[in-house]
Protein backbone atom coordinates (compact mmCIF):
# COMPACT_ATOMS: atom_id res chain seq x y z
CA UNK A 1 0.00 0.00 0.00
CA UNK A 2 1.87 3.05 -0.85
CA UNK A 3 1.94 6.58 1.26
CA UNK A 4 -1.17 8.21 1.19
CA UNK A 5 -0.46 11.78 -0.72
CA UNK A 6 -2.23 13.37 2.28
CA UNK A 7 0.40 12.30 4.82
CA UNK A 8 2.98 14.37 4.04
CA UNK A 9 1.01 17.89 3.87
CA UNK A 10 -0.54 16.71 7.43
CA UNK A 11 2.22 15.98 9.04
CA UNK A 12 4.06 19.22 7.54
CA UNK A 13 1.35 20.88 8.73
CA UNK A 14 1.39 19.48 12.47
CA UNK A 15 5.08 20.28 13.03
CA UNK A 16 4.56 24.16 11.63
CA UNK A 17 1.30 24.66 13.92
CA UNK A 18 4.01 23.35 17.15
CA UNK A 19 6.93 25.95 15.95
CA UNK A 20 4.38 28.59 15.87
CA UNK A 21 3.91 28.45 19.43
CA UNK A 22 6.92 30.44 19.68
CA UNK A 23 9.70 27.66 19.39
CA UNK A 24 12.86 28.37 17.54
CA UNK A 25 12.64 25.25 15.14
CA UNK A 26 11.35 22.02 15.61
CA UNK A 27 12.33 19.00 13.70
CA UNK A 28 10.39 15.68 13.27
CA UNK A 29 10.15 12.23 11.84
CA UNK A 30 8.09 9.58 11.42
CA UNK A 31 8.92 5.82 11.24
CA UNK A 32 6.59 2.80 10.49
CA UNK A 33 7.90 -0.84 10.76
CA UNK A 34 11.39 0.53 10.96
CA UNK A 35 11.48 2.24 7.84
CA UNK A 36 11.81 6.45 8.05
CA UNK A 37 8.34 7.29 6.17
CA UNK A 38 8.47 11.12 6.93
CA UNK A 39 10.70 13.64 8.28
CA UNK A 40 10.94 17.49 8.36
CA UNK A 41 12.45 21.04 9.78
CA UNK A 42 10.70 24.38 10.39
CA UNK A 43 12.71 27.18 11.85
CA UNK A 44 15.76 28.00 12.35
CA UNK A 45 18.96 26.34 14.30
CA UNK A 46 20.91 29.66 15.25
CA UNK A 47 18.81 32.33 15.18
CA UNK A 48 22.06 34.82 15.44
CA UNK A 49 23.24 33.16 12.04
CA UNK A 50 19.97 32.80 10.89
CA UNK A 51 20.80 29.16 10.29
CA UNK A 52 17.55 27.11 9.55
CA UNK A 53 17.34 23.41 11.02
CA UNK A 54 17.38 20.22 8.66
CA UNK A 55 16.24 16.47 10.14
CA UNK A 56 20.11 16.19 10.37
CA UNK A 57 20.74 18.55 12.90
CA UNK A 58 21.55 17.39 16.35
CA UNK A 59 19.27 18.39 19.54
CA UNK A 60 19.78 17.62 22.79
CA UNK A 61 17.57 14.84 24.10
CA UNK A 62 18.17 15.35 27.90
CA UNK A 63 16.18 12.22 29.86
CA UNK A 64 15.51 10.34 26.37
CA UNK A 65 19.33 8.97 27.18
CA UNK A 66 17.63 7.12 30.27
CA UNK A 67 16.09 4.57 27.78
CA UNK A 68 19.63 3.91 26.93
CA UNK A 69 20.72 3.39 30.37
CA UNK A 70 17.78 1.41 30.96
CA UNK A 71 18.68 -1.06 27.88
CA UNK A 72 22.17 -0.88 29.43
CA UNK A 73 20.79 -2.55 32.50
CA UNK A 74 18.88 -4.95 31.08
CA UNK A 75 21.75 -6.33 28.86
CA UNK A 76 23.92 -6.46 32.36
CA UNK A 77 20.44 -8.66 33.94
CA UNK A 78 20.78 -11.06 30.63
CA UNK A 79 24.30 -11.55 31.53
CA UNK A 80 24.38 -12.70 34.51
CA UNK A 81 25.58 -10.27 36.35
CA UNK A 82 22.54 -8.52 38.10
CA UNK A 83 19.22 -9.16 39.25
CA UNK A 84 16.16 -6.46 38.76
CA UNK A 85 15.36 -7.21 42.42
CA UNK A 86 18.96 -6.73 43.84
CA UNK A 87 19.31 -4.02 46.35
CA UNK A 88 20.84 -1.13 45.04
CA UNK A 89 24.00 -1.64 47.85
CA UNK A 90 24.67 -5.20 46.20
CA UNK A 91 26.38 -2.72 43.31
CA UNK A 92 27.62 -0.17 44.66
CA UNK A 93 28.87 -1.53 48.25
CA UNK A 94 28.78 0.90 51.39
CA UNK A 95 26.42 3.30 49.44
CA UNK A 96 23.97 5.39 51.79
CA UNK A 97 20.38 5.27 51.00
CA UNK A 98 21.30 2.05 49.13
CA UNK A 99 18.22 -0.08 50.19
CA UNK A 100 15.82 0.31 46.97
CA UNK A 101 16.65 -2.41 44.31
CA UNK A 102 17.07 -1.82 40.46
CA UNK A 103 13.88 -2.71 39.58
CA UNK A 104 12.66 0.12 41.69
CA UNK A 105 15.35 2.39 40.18
CA UNK A 106 14.20 2.09 36.54
CA UNK A 107 10.43 2.55 36.98
CA UNK A 108 10.86 5.74 39.61
CA UNK A 109 9.77 3.85 42.27
CA UNK A 110 13.02 4.10 44.70
CA UNK A 111 11.53 7.00 46.49
CA UNK A 112 15.06 8.67 45.95
CA UNK A 113 15.19 12.53 46.03
CA UNK A 114 14.22 13.57 42.42
CA UNK A 115 18.14 15.44 41.54
CA UNK A 116 21.76 14.67 42.28
CA UNK A 117 21.85 17.64 44.73
CA UNK A 118 20.93 20.65 43.48
CA UNK A 119 22.96 20.52 39.74
CA UNK A 120 20.36 22.75 38.52
CA UNK A 121 20.36 25.34 40.90
CA UNK A 122 24.50 26.07 41.01
CA UNK A 123 24.73 25.12 37.10
CA UNK A 124 27.47 22.34 38.14
CA UNK A 125 26.62 18.75 37.62
CA UNK A 126 28.86 15.95 40.24
CA UNK A 127 31.18 13.88 39.60
CA UNK A 128 30.44 10.30 40.07
CA UNK A 129 32.72 10.34 43.28
CA UNK A 130 31.25 13.55 44.47
CA UNK A 131 27.66 11.60 43.65
CA UNK A 132 28.78 8.58 45.57
CA UNK A 133 29.93 10.92 48.62
CA UNK A 134 26.66 12.85 49.01
CA UNK A 135 24.31 9.67 48.92
CA UNK A 136 24.20 10.78 52.85
CA UNK A 137 22.82 14.15 52.51
CA UNK A 138 20.13 12.77 49.71
CA UNK A 139 16.97 11.98 51.05
CA UNK A 140 14.61 9.31 50.60
CA UNK A 141 11.48 11.43 50.14
CA UNK A 142 9.21 8.29 49.73
CA UNK A 143 9.22 5.06 51.20
CA UNK A 144 10.33 2.65 48.23
CA UNK A 145 7.11 1.56 45.89
CA UNK A 146 4.86 3.58 47.70
CA UNK A 147 4.32 6.04 44.31
CA UNK A 148 5.63 6.97 41.49
CA UNK A 149 8.67 9.55 41.83
CA UNK A 150 10.31 10.68 38.78
CA UNK A 151 14.45 10.34 39.91
CA UNK A 152 17.19 11.99 37.81
CA UNK A 153 19.54 10.84 40.79
CA UNK A 154 18.28 7.01 40.51
CA UNK A 155 19.57 6.92 36.50
CA UNK A 156 22.37 8.54 37.92
CA UNK A 157 23.48 5.47 39.84
CA UNK A 158 22.08 3.23 37.61
CA UNK A 159 25.02 4.44 35.25
CA UNK A 160 27.25 3.85 37.59
CA UNK A 161 26.12 0.07 38.60
CA UNK A 162 25.91 -0.48 34.16
CA UNK A 163 30.45 1.01 34.61
CA UNK A 164 31.11 -1.33 37.63
CA UNK A 165 29.95 -4.14 36.06
CA UNK A 166 30.77 -3.85 33.19
CA UNK A 167 34.57 -2.89 34.15
CA UNK A 168 34.16 -0.11 31.12
CA UNK A 169 33.04 3.97 31.51
CA UNK A 170 29.32 3.98 31.40
CA UNK A 171 29.79 6.41 28.38
CA UNK A 172 32.01 4.09 26.40
CA UNK A 173 29.72 1.01 27.71
CA UNK A 174 26.74 2.73 25.45
CA UNK A 175 29.40 3.90 22.38
CA UNK A 176 30.58 0.20 21.85
CA UNK A 177 27.28 -1.97 23.39
CA UNK A 178 24.21 0.22 22.29
CA UNK A 179 24.71 3.23 19.60
CA UNK A 180 27.66 0.76 17.19
CA UNK A 181 25.95 -2.09 16.87
CA UNK A 182 22.59 -0.22 16.10
CA UNK A 183 24.22 2.74 13.63
CA UNK A 184 23.58 5.20 15.85
CA UNK A 185 26.34 7.60 14.38
CA UNK A 186 24.42 10.87 15.06
CA UNK A 187 23.98 10.54 18.58
CA UNK A 188 26.70 11.61 20.34
CA UNK A 189 27.64 12.92 23.95
CA UNK A 190 29.06 16.18 22.66
CA UNK A 191 27.37 18.16 20.20
CA UNK A 192 28.61 17.66 16.44
CA UNK A 193 27.77 20.08 13.80
CA UNK A 194 25.51 20.29 12.56
CA UNK A 195 24.05 21.30 16.01
CA UNK A 196 21.42 23.51 16.98
CA UNK A 197 22.07 26.10 19.54
CA UNK A 198 19.32 26.10 22.30
CA UNK A 199 17.33 28.78 23.54
CA UNK A 200 15.09 29.75 26.25
CA UNK A 201 12.36 32.04 25.12
CA UNK A 202 10.95 34.86 27.22
CA UNK A 203 6.99 34.52 28.09
CA UNK A 204 6.17 38.11 28.11
CA UNK A 205 8.26 39.51 25.28
CA UNK A 206 8.63 36.92 23.00
CA UNK A 207 13.04 37.30 23.29
CA UNK A 208 14.80 34.04 22.66
CA UNK A 209 17.77 34.35 24.48
CA UNK A 210 20.97 31.74 24.20
CA UNK A 211 21.51 28.69 26.88
CA UNK A 212 24.90 27.81 27.37
CA UNK A 213 25.87 23.83 26.44
CA UNK A 214 26.25 22.38 29.81
CA UNK A 215 27.81 19.09 30.65
CA UNK A 216 26.61 16.38 33.24
CA UNK A 217 29.98 14.88 33.93
CA UNK A 218 29.07 11.74 36.04
CA UNK A 219 25.44 11.56 35.61
CA UNK A 220 26.03 11.60 32.20
CA UNK A 221 23.14 8.83 31.92
CA UNK A 222 20.42 10.93 33.62
CA UNK A 223 20.70 12.69 30.09
CA UNK A 224 23.68 14.00 28.29
CA UNK A 225 23.09 12.96 25.20
CA UNK A 226 22.99 14.39 21.45
CA UNK A 227 20.42 12.82 18.26
CA UNK A 228 18.82 13.52 15.41
CA UNK A 229 14.89 12.31 14.62
CA UNK A 230 16.44 10.03 12.01
CA UNK A 231 18.42 8.11 14.50
CA UNK A 232 15.92 8.08 17.01
CA UNK A 233 13.12 6.81 14.95
CA UNK A 234 15.98 3.95 14.26
CA UNK A 235 16.65 3.82 18.41
CA UNK A 236 12.31 3.69 18.75
CA UNK A 237 12.13 0.63 16.79
CA UNK A 238 14.51 -1.02 18.62
CA UNK A 239 13.25 -0.43 22.14
CA UNK A 240 9.88 -1.68 20.16
CA UNK A 241 11.41 -5.19 18.73
CA UNK A 242 14.70 -5.46 20.17
CA UNK A 243 17.83 -6.72 18.08
CA UNK A 244 19.39 -9.51 17.74
CA UNK A 245 22.99 -9.48 19.33
CA UNK A 246 21.89 -6.07 21.25
CA UNK A 247 18.88 -7.20 23.28
CA UNK A 248 16.34 -9.38 22.76
CA UNK A 249 12.57 -8.90 21.48
CA UNK A 250 11.35 -11.25 25.12
CA UNK A 251 13.84 -8.87 27.67
CA UNK A 252 11.60 -5.37 25.43
CA UNK A 253 8.63 -7.13 26.07
CA UNK A 254 9.49 -7.04 29.92
CA UNK A 255 10.60 -3.26 29.80
CA UNK A 256 6.97 -2.52 28.15
CA UNK A 257 5.28 -4.27 31.43
CA UNK A 258 3.98 -1.77 33.37
CA UNK A 259 5.14 -1.24 37.30
CA UNK A 260 3.31 1.94 38.47
CA UNK A 261 0.36 4.28 37.36
CA UNK A 262 1.57 7.95 37.42
CA UNK A 263 -1.69 8.82 38.87
CA UNK A 264 -3.83 6.52 40.17
CA UNK A 265 -6.93 7.68 39.52
CA UNK A 266 -6.45 7.90 35.64
CA UNK A 267 -4.30 5.26 34.50
CA UNK A 268 -3.69 6.80 31.09
CA UNK A 269 0.59 7.59 32.15
CA UNK A 270 2.64 4.63 33.46
CA UNK A 271 6.00 3.61 33.75
CA UNK A 272 7.80 0.08 32.44
CA UNK A 273 11.32 -0.32 32.86
CA UNK A 274 12.90 2.81 31.41
CA UNK A 275 9.92 3.69 29.48
CA UNK A 276 7.30 5.94 29.87
CA UNK A 277 3.73 4.48 29.07
CA UNK A 278 1.15 6.62 27.55
CA UNK A 279 -2.63 5.35 26.74
CA UNK A 280 -3.88 7.73 24.11
CA UNK A 281 -7.52 6.93 22.19
CA UNK A 282 -7.00 3.46 22.83
CA UNK A 283 -3.47 2.78 21.94
CA UNK A 284 -0.42 2.71 23.95
CA UNK A 285 2.70 4.45 23.22
CA UNK A 286 6.08 3.90 24.70
CA UNK A 287 9.19 6.20 24.66
CA UNK A 288 10.43 8.82 26.78
CA UNK A 289 10.81 12.93 26.60
CA UNK A 290 13.47 15.01 27.48
CA UNK A 291 14.33 18.37 28.82
CA UNK A 292 17.85 20.13 29.22
CA UNK A 293 18.79 23.78 29.33
CA UNK A 294 17.43 25.18 25.48
CA UNK A 295 15.90 21.96 24.39
CA UNK A 296 12.93 19.80 24.96
CA UNK A 297 12.49 16.00 22.85
CA UNK A 298 9.89 13.63 22.71
CA UNK A 299 10.26 9.67 21.32
CA UNK A 300 7.03 7.71 21.32
CA UNK A 301 6.32 4.11 19.67
CA UNK A 302 3.11 2.18 19.20
CA UNK A 303 4.32 -1.68 19.36
CA UNK A 304 1.27 -2.95 17.69
CA UNK A 305 1.42 -0.76 14.51
CA UNK A 306 4.94 0.15 14.64
CA UNK A 307 4.57 3.14 13.54
CA UNK A 308 6.28 6.05 16.17
CA UNK A 309 7.57 9.64 15.96
CA UNK A 310 10.15 11.64 17.14
CA UNK A 311 10.16 15.68 18.23
CA UNK A 312 12.73 18.01 19.00
CA UNK A 313 12.95 21.58 19.68
CA UNK A 314 15.59 23.91 20.52
CA UNK A 315 13.78 25.45 23.06
CA UNK A 316 13.73 24.93 26.78
CA UNK A 317 9.73 26.29 27.66
CA UNK A 318 6.39 25.56 25.57
CA UNK A 319 7.65 22.78 23.39
CA UNK A 320 5.05 19.67 24.88
CA UNK A 321 6.88 16.95 22.11
CA UNK A 322 6.17 13.68 23.59
CA UNK A 323 2.51 14.78 22.78
CA UNK A 324 3.44 16.38 19.50
CA UNK A 325 5.45 13.19 18.38
CA UNK A 326 1.88 10.89 19.37
CA UNK A 327 0.07 13.25 17.27
CA UNK A 328 2.58 12.92 14.79
CA UNK A 329 2.16 8.92 14.63
CA UNK A 330 -1.83 8.67 15.38
CA UNK A 331 -2.21 10.74 12.16
CA UNK A 332 0.09 8.71 10.49
CA UNK A 333 -1.85 5.48 11.99
CA UNK A 334 -5.46 7.74 10.13
CA UNK A 335 -3.94 8.32 7.26
CA UNK A 336 -2.10 5.03 6.80
CA UNK A 337 -3.19 2.22 8.81
CA UNK A 338 -1.31 -1.02 8.98
CA UNK A 339 -2.72 -3.50 6.14
CA UNK A 340 -5.23 -6.08 7.41
CA UNK A 341 -2.82 -9.47 8.28
CA UNK A 342 -4.06 -12.20 4.92
CA UNK A 343 -5.35 -15.24 6.81
CA UNK A 344 -3.26 -18.58 5.69
CA UNK A 345 -4.74 -22.17 6.07
CA UNK A 346 -2.92 -24.03 8.67
CA UNK A 347 -0.39 -26.75 8.49
CA UNK A 348 -1.76 -29.57 10.60
CA UNK A 349 -0.85 -29.80 14.09
CA UNK A 350 1.14 -32.65 15.60
CA UNK A 351 -0.73 -36.01 16.02
CA UNK A 352 -0.73 -35.16 20.27
CA UNK A 353 -2.60 -31.62 19.61
CA UNK A 354 -5.25 -32.59 18.09
CA UNK A 355 -7.05 -34.37 21.33
CA UNK A 356 -6.15 -31.43 23.02
CA UNK A 357 -8.68 -28.94 20.75
CA UNK A 358 -12.41 -28.33 21.18
CA UNK A 359 -14.41 -27.04 23.92
CA UNK A 360 -13.42 -27.74 27.59
CA UNK A 361 -14.46 -26.56 31.05
CA UNK A 362 -13.76 -25.49 34.00
CA UNK A 363 -15.36 -24.03 37.21
CA UNK A 364 -18.54 -23.37 34.89
CA UNK A 365 -16.68 -21.52 32.19
CA UNK A 366 -16.38 -22.77 28.88
CA UNK A 367 -13.09 -22.37 27.39
CA UNK A 368 -11.92 -22.85 23.39
CA UNK A 369 -8.41 -24.84 22.71
CA UNK A 370 -7.66 -24.16 18.80
CA UNK A 371 -4.43 -24.42 17.02
CA UNK A 372 -3.29 -21.70 15.69
CA UNK A 373 -0.03 -19.56 14.38
CA UNK A 374 1.94 -23.15 14.84
CA UNK A 375 1.13 -23.05 18.47
CA UNK A 376 -1.97 -24.36 20.84
CA UNK A 377 -3.94 -21.67 22.22
CA UNK A 378 -7.14 -21.00 24.36
CA UNK A 379 -9.65 -18.62 25.26
CA UNK A 380 -12.31 -18.01 27.89
CA UNK A 381 -16.04 -18.12 25.84
CA UNK A 382 -17.09 -14.68 26.46
CA UNK A 383 -14.15 -13.42 28.66
CA UNK A 384 -14.11 -9.66 28.27
CA UNK A 385 -11.78 -8.12 25.77
CA UNK A 386 -8.79 -7.05 27.97
CA UNK A 387 -8.31 -11.03 28.56
CA UNK A 388 -6.08 -12.24 26.20
CA UNK A 389 -6.03 -15.62 24.47
CA UNK A 390 -3.71 -18.23 26.54
CA UNK A 391 -0.80 -19.10 24.08
CA UNK A 392 1.31 -22.39 25.33
CA UNK A 393 4.43 -23.32 24.11
CA UNK A 394 5.09 -27.52 24.85
CA UNK A 395 7.33 -28.46 27.70
CA UNK A 396 7.40 -32.34 27.71
CA UNK A 397 5.45 -35.32 26.70
CA UNK A 398 1.74 -34.03 27.60
CA UNK A 399 2.92 -30.51 29.48
CA UNK A 400 2.47 -27.18 28.39
CA UNK A 401 3.73 -23.20 29.38
CA UNK A 402 1.82 -20.47 28.94
CA UNK A 403 3.92 -18.32 26.84
CA UNK A 404 1.82 -15.30 26.48
CA UNK A 405 -1.89 -14.09 27.50
CA UNK A 406 -3.97 -15.32 30.58
CA UNK A 407 -2.16 -17.37 33.11
CA UNK A 408 1.02 -16.27 31.83
CA UNK A 409 3.63 -18.78 32.94
CA UNK A 410 1.13 -21.44 34.34
CA UNK A 411 1.88 -24.65 33.21
CA UNK A 412 -1.09 -27.09 31.40
CA UNK A 413 -0.51 -30.89 31.94
CA UNK A 414 -2.48 -33.61 30.33
CA UNK A 415 -4.50 -36.51 32.18
CA UNK A 416 -6.53 -39.18 31.16
CA UNK A 417 -9.80 -37.30 29.90
CA UNK A 418 -9.20 -33.89 31.36
CA UNK A 419 -6.72 -31.63 31.53
CA UNK A 420 -4.75 -29.50 34.66
CA UNK A 421 -4.10 -25.84 33.94
CA UNK A 422 -3.65 -23.82 36.62
CA UNK A 423 -4.46 -25.73 39.40
CA UNK A 424 -7.56 -25.81 37.88
CA UNK A 425 -9.17 -28.94 36.02
CA UNK A 426 -10.85 -29.32 32.40
CA UNK A 427 -13.38 -31.36 31.43
CA UNK A 428 -15.08 -31.81 28.17
CA UNK A 429 -18.49 -31.86 30.28
CA UNK A 430 -19.85 -29.02 32.40
CA UNK A 431 -19.03 -30.44 36.24
CA UNK A 432 -19.83 -28.91 39.47
CA UNK A 433 -17.00 -29.36 42.21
Amino acid sequence: MPEPEALAPALDRRVREAQAERLPSVAAAVVRKGELVWWGAVGRADLESAVDSTPDFQYRIGSITKTFTAVAVMQQRDEGRLDLDDRLDQHLPGIANGSPTIRRLLAHLSGLQREAGEMFVDGSAPTIEELLEAMESYEAVLPPARAHHYSNLAYGLLGEVVARLSGTPYTTYVDERLLAPLGLARTTWQERAPAAQGYLVDEHTGVAAREPHSDMLGVASMGQLWSTVGDLCRWATFLAEGQEGVLSRTTLEEMWFPQVMVNPDDWTVGWGLGLQLVSRNGRIFGGHGGAMPGFLAGLAINRGSGIGAVALTNSGTRGAMTPLAIDLAEKTLELWPPEPKLWQPEAPPPAEIVPLLGRWWSEGEEFLFRWQDGKLQAEGIGAPPWVKPSVFEQTGDGTFRVVSGRELGERLRVEDGRLVWGGYAFTREQRGT
